[in-house]
């Protein structure tokens, strides 16, 4: 089943590998489910059925022009979730996908799903406010739609930079470099605007405090688009049972940068 049909009739692209527990993976912005490539195949070797899915506007999924706040997002993983008749399912997401992770927990409770994990994620909430004196101006996320509206392809290239941590210890090939900026330009250019007004201004503040799963919280400390102090630290915080674990000098980009470790990390949250 490669298309998924969402309740609006979106066509979501969905992998479904493997055989066992399921765990579902959500991607970050603005890339597609194969950014999770070293996690799903050897999650599904480790005995897990791994499902990944293109959010709607991105990778092979359908571009719809509306649709991409965070209820519509959640709606997507539960119709994802719902038509894979998933049970027991661990939901992993990484930076916009935490937030997919926690709105559908707030609004659907434990449904089909077990534990949680969330990697670099943009939850509790990256806009600056008194709650979260660390956090993000408005100013920055209409900069960024500034910059793509100009010159997207430019505007990511710039951004994969700070994304990977190059120039830091950690980095990546130009190799991945590149198949990031072919994944990202997979995508519509609306998608990609709108996704970050969804990422950038909504707080999920409300929906971690509802959270009562088992929670892994993984989050680099040299994150430069997702500052660890802004929403990892408060994420633990704000769920005292979660378990979390920083990354030392690690940028935003960990899935590929430190892509085996995490994925050694997963594996030892799914077997607790």
């Amino acid at each position: 089943m490669p298309m998924i049909t969402a309740r609006d009739g979106t066509q979501l692209y969905v992998k479904d590998w493997g055989q066992g527990r399921p765990v579902v993976l959500i991607h970050g912005w603005p890339l597609t489910a194969a950014s999770w490539e070293t996690q799903a195949v050897g999650l599904a070797e480790a005995g897990y059925r791994v499902v990944s899915y293109d959010r709607r506007g991105f990778g092979r999924s359908d571009q719809p022009w509306d649709g991409y706040d965070y209820d519509t997002l959640s709606d997507d993983l539960a119709d994802v979730i719902g038509a894979l008749e998933l049970h027991d399912a661990a939901l992993v997401g990484f930076s916009m996908g935490g937030g997919e992770v926690a709105r559908y927990v707030s609004r659907r409770g434990a449904r089909g799903v077990s534990r949680l994990a969330f990697v670099s994620s943009v939850a509790p909430g990256l806009l600056k406010s008194d709650a979260n004196p660390d956090g993000a101006s408005a100013d920055l996320f209409e900069g960024m739609r500034d910059g793509l509206r100009k010159d997207r392809p430019a505007f990511l290239r710039d951004f994969f930079k700070d994304f990977y941590g190059q120039g830091l210890t950690s980095g990546v090939s130009q190799a991945v470099l590149d198949w990031t900026q072919g994944m990202a330009m997979m995508a519509s250019p609306r998608a990609t605007l709108e996704c970050v007004t969804a990422f950038g201004m909504t707080d999920f503040t409300a929906d971690v405090a509802q959270i009562r799963l088992p929670t892994l919280v993984v989050h680099g400390t040299a994150d430069k688009i997702v500052p660890i102090a802004a929403t990892a630290q408060r994420m633990a915080q704000m769920v005292p049972h979660a378990t979390a674990i920083d990354y030392d000098g690690a940028p935003h980009g960990l899935v590929a940068t430190h892509g085996d470790r995490l994925l050694d990390d997963l594996k030892a949250f799914l077997a607790t």
